[in-house]
């Protein structure tokens, strides 16, 4: 029987919390026993592996608190020459200061998140809605055709 070996995927997991750290969400990726790669960054983790177990660590860390946890694709796992400063030759990777700005919106993001939420969904009123009658459509347009 020949094992099909599944398509690898890496995440970025931007955090932004008052509740749970970049350590926090780490641990609970080890403690778990995926076959993934972590990588902590200074905003959040890389998670590199198989689709499904990525998908399901994914999913898990953002459960610790849905409205401040964000996910991004990523098209290299982390240590990728081709992304990584070591073999660049320093720097910031390219992205870097675009994430940097996105990580800034993320706070008001989340708190509105939280406040809808928080309310109830809106009601839509359906008193007075009916069919406009063609009479009253006709003194509309020619109302709007005087001006």
């Amino acid at each position: 029987m020949t094992e099909t070996k599944q398509e690898e995927i890496t995440k970025v997991i931007v955090i932004s919390s008052d509740k749970v750290l970049p350590v926090d969400a780490a641990m609970k990726i080890y403690e778990s026993e995926f076959p993934v790669t972590v990588k902590e960054t200074c905003f959040g983790l890389i998670v590199t592996g198989p689709a499904d177990d990525v998908l399901e660590v994914v999913e898990n860390i953002r459960q610790l608190d849905k409205n401040h946890i964000f996910v991004k694709d990523r098209g290299f796992p982390a240590g990728d020459e081709r992304r990584c400063r070591a073999s660049r030759g320093g720097g910031p990777r390219p992205g870097f200061h675009f994430l940097r700005e996105e990580v800034k919106m993320l706070p008001a993001i989340g708190a509105a998140l939280d406040e809808l939420e928080e309310k109830e969904p809106l009601k839509e009123k359906t008193e007075g809605k009916g069919k406009l009658k063609v009479s009253d459509l006709e003194r509309i347009i020619e109302a709007e055709l005087a001006r």
